[in-house]
């Protein structure tokens, strides 16, 4: 029988293939595995083991936020690793911690040394007491404020990048360039696998005394000529343009209104991230109408200068870090403010020579759709950012959702209308609530679908 010369060349080819693809899955999968257990160990090694970071955070942000942060100074010092800070530098342990904590006043009348140095450093003001928190509350909140801070990995990851790096990674931790690597690799064996196949059957069709070139000469047509007449191709070529025309025609109309993103340029700088983030001002306390009106209201300037009459600069921290993270001079903007409501920072009095400010307008409905923000957040019970984002993290403001009329409805068929203690529902809920078979009722199930609702 004779030897088919084809057979030795693919069965090696396709051994090397085999065998590439086998180590470069032991390789991943490796990597796999010994990212899975780095993080574990991470994991394992991070935090307090006395205390629960997750409900220290909730801890810190009821009791402590107002005049702590974890990174900067505040009304009070920076708590971040401070058990640590103190048993290093003061030989405290966590004991002084509770008395400190539950009875401040009563430590420094007790004359001890460091409660007085704290005492006189922050303006002879004691710190509030806070008899009402267990040790184990208190464990908590220590367990948060030695768990790195929020900032950390992404400037960690930030880190990596300028050092050069270059090593993107996928949700499960294995390196990107690793994965296209491979898949290149695979792309590469297949072609190199193509031509060989195509060489061999070219030699056993010489060997069987086939002259191609001959063939392929008189049946090679111009590309253009060779499509043209096959119908099928065309046909199907135009109906694929036509649906592609159709879909990007489709989904560019569908954009026109959406203004989501929408970030201008105000005329004063206004930092929602230092204010609601750092801060934690109330949303409601600057657009109080959100509470009882149709609109969440612009807050008049005079809101503004309940803080800024004494608040006339930025600490240097937060100055450097407008300026190199956003181009922003925090104190230029203060400026602004004065001259808009007409304050005489020197004389500390109003001069009555106040200018307007025209503010450019983010969030806009269309004038036949009926919103009011009481009847969500007052009624509803809705926060802020479900609708506005996170709005506590923004540096400049933005359009966060669509707010198109499907994601409305949508969100009117996902919540829960709120009955309990109001009794203008109780009668409606029961009733309805035998008729859908239902224990909870959708804003839809209310009636929150009916085109009078928001447009009449």
């Amino acid at each position: 029988m004779k030897k088919v010369p084809y057979r030795h060349s693919i069965s090696k080819v396709l051994g090397v293939s085999l065998i590439v693809f086998l180590l470069f899955s032991v390789s991943i999968f490796a990597q796999d595995g010994g990212s899975a257990e780095g993080a574990s160990a991470e994991v394992a090694d991070s935090g307090d083991s006395s205390g629960d970071p997750a409900k220290g955070k909730a801890l810190f942000n009821q009791n402590c936020a107002a005049c702590h942060s974890l990174t900067r100074k505040m009304t009070g010092p920076a708590l971040a690793n401070v058990e640590s800070r103190l048993s290093d530098d003061e030989g405290l342990d966590r004991e002084w911690l509770y008395n400190w904590i539950k009875n401040s006043p009563g430590l420094i009348a007790s004359g001890d040394a460091y409660a007085n140095k704290v005492y006189s450093e922050y303006n002879q003001a004691a710190m509030t007491p806070f008899p009402t928190l267990s040790n184990e509350d208190i464990d908590n909140i220590l367990a948060y404020t030695a768990a790195p801070p929020k900032t950390a990995a992404p400037a960690a990851a930030a880190a990596g990048e300028a050092s050069g790096s270059g090593s993107g990674s996928s949700g499960d931790g294995v390196s990107n360039e690793l994965v296209l690597g491979a898949l290149a690799l695979v792309f590469a064996l297949l072609v190199v696998m193509l031509f060989l196949v195509n060489k061999t059957l070219r030699r056993i069709a010489e060997a069987n005394g086939v002259d191609l070139s001959q063939e392929e000469s008189a049946k090679r047509l111009p590309l253009w000529k060779a499509f043209a007449k096959n119908q099928f191709l065309v046909l199907v070529t135009v109906v694929f343009l036509l649906l592609g025309s159709a879909y990007f025609a489709y989904g560019w109309m569908m954009q026109v209104g959406v203004d989501q993103g929408y970030a201008p340029v105000q005329p004063i700088h206004y930092s929602h991230r230092i204010h609601a983030g750092d801060n934690k001002i109330e949303c409601k306390y600057c657009h109080s109408s959100a509470r009882v009106s149709k609109t969440s209201g612009i807050p008049s300037l005079n809101v503004c200068m309940n803080c800024h009459k004494s608040i006339y600069q930025v600490a240097d921290e937060t100055l450097e870090e407008g300026k190199r993270e956003y181009g922003i001079d925090y104190n230029k903007e203060i400026k602004k403010l004065y001259a808009a409501v007409g304050w005489d920072e020197e004389n500390q009095k109003y001069t009555g020579e106040s200018q307007p400010v025209k503010w450019v307008r983010i969030h806009n409905l269309p004038d036949f759709a009926y919103f009011n923000h009481s009847q969500h957040v007052s009624v509803a019970g809705i926060e802020c950012q479900q609708c506005h984002g996170p709005v506590e993290e923004m540096e400049v403001m933005y359009q966060y959702s669509p707010l198109t009329m499907g994601w409305c409805v949508n969100c009117h068929r996902e919540t829960d209308i709120k009955v309990e203690g109001n009794a203008y529902y109780e009668k409606i809920h029961a009733e309805l609530s035998k008729k859908y078979g239902v224990d909870k009722l959708t804003a839809a199930q209310m009636g929150g679908l009916e085109c009078g609702k928001c447009h009449y």
